[in-house]
């Protein structure tokens, strides 16, 4: 079987193509550390601003101690096509009010489960991105997605 040749990216392109996978995929995969293991699990983000991703949590959850001993987490995302977007970030817990007013009033499920914005079980995390990598179904190579800020931003290898 010979393998696909992927179709060149336009740089100019680069930022669309990958809001548009974070845009098809409801259910991402959020990466943590746990000690020295990570853990892996699907998650529903709330909100998305961009490539700044806010993901609910309760408190008596997994990762709100993995996330509060280690807050470097990676997100990633595959649309229909196999494409693939990786946001690798820093969670930090929400407390602006206005912000947490808006995610509640958007979010239905948050409201039947949780009953009151102000339940002490509920956490909500921002993701801020420090790097964003989109890649291609079988281009076996990342693509480093320039971010609006150069600030909290590293470069990683465009490979694997």
């Amino acid at each position: 079987m010979t393998r696909p040749t992927p179709q060149p990216i336009d740089p100019a392109e680069l930022v669309g193509l990958a809001l548009a996978v974070v845009r098809d995929d409801r259910f991402p995969y959020l990466a943590t550390i746990d000690g020295d293991q990570p853990r892996v699990r699907p998650v529903s983000p709330v909100k998305t601003d961009g490539f700044t991703v806010y993901v609910a949590n309760l408190r008596f959850y997994h990762k709100t101690s993995e996330i509060a001993a280690n807050p470097q987490v990676e997100l990633c995302y595959m649309d229909p096509g196999h494409n693939q977007v990786r946001i690798t970030g820093r969670a930090s817990v929400v407390t602006e009010r206005p912000l947490l007013i808006e995610i509640w009033d958007a979010n239905p499920l948050l409201r039947q489960y949780l009953g009151q914005i102000d339940n002490p079980d509920l956490i909500v995390y921002r993701i801020t991105p420090q790097a964003v990598r989109y890649m291609r179904e079988w281009a076996l190579e990342y693509s480093n997605v320039p971010l609006g800020s150069t600030e909290n931003r590293r470069e990683l290898p465009s490979t694997g």
